[in-house]
């Protein structure tokens, strides 16, 4: 199994609780958790109490190969269907209970598009996501780190007839099948997008995709460990 070079770069920005700017292949997103006081009204009489963790995503114009208009009136069905993948991801693996009174907003800016940038942003904003959590037991804020497990996510695919891990931009283009995979480390999925862009697939090409995308991401949770290791 073969896929795309991975760095994460911990502590990018200034301001932010946490902040990453990841490297997938030639893929760029600067990923940030920024914590604020306050919860939305649809869960701020929540039984027990609890805190919320929501996210947003954008692509710079120029980011990929023809630069697009900026989303100035709504973000488009695209745009919306990222974050919310996002946001869910991360959700599955915080304890919302452990900050009370408090949201976290992750934001993925993609800066250079070439292929699996919604996959990107979720492996380099949970980095960020730990951070942010780390630095609010520093501060006081919370007593005990609502941090359950890591997440990544990975694209899969068949180009040519053959299985393709973490596609890029060319990979994608010409893909007859087109999946992307979100697990937590204990192996637990938390989301398949999968679709047969050409040809229809069979139950024995999904297995060796899954496989090979749990491969991939196991190997990235490992990545995202040793960075926190690496201080």
């Amino acid at each position: 199994m073969k896929k795309r070079n991975t760095k994460i770069i911990r502590k990018f920005l200034m301001h932010p609780a946490g902040s990453v700017l990841v490297e997938t292949g030639k893929t760029k997103v600067i990923c940030t958790a920024t914590v604020e006081t306050g919860v939305p009204s649809f869960i701020k009489d929540a039984e027990p109490k609890q805190g919320w963790l929501t996210a947003e995503y954008s692509m710079l114009p120029a980011a990929p190969n023809e630069r697009f208009r900026r989303e100035r009136k709504g973000i488009k069905g695209r745009t919306a269907e990222i974050q919310r993948l996002i946001g869910r991801s991360l959700r599955a693996i915080v304890d919302l209970t452990k900050f009370p009174g408090y949201q976290i907003t992750i934001d993925c800016d993609v800066i250079q598009a070439d292929g699996g940038t919604r996959t990107a942003s979720i492996t380099g904003a949970c980095v960020a996501l730990y951070d942010a959590l780390s630095e609010m037991k520093k501060a006081g804020q919370i007593e005990s780190t609502p941090f359950k497990e890591w997440v990544a996510a990975i694209s899969v695919g068949i180009v040519k007839g053959k299985p393709v891990v973490d596609l890029c931009y060319e990979e994608d283009s010409e893909a007859d099948v087109d999946m992307n995979v979100v697990m937590t480390e204990s192996g637990k999925f938390i989301e398949i997008q999968g679709t047969a862009e050409g040809e229809p697939f069979d139950e024995k090409e999904l297995a060796i995709m899954l496989k090979d995308a749990k491969s991939g991401i196991m190997e990235l949770i490992k990545y995202q460990k040793e960075v926190i290791r690496n201080k």
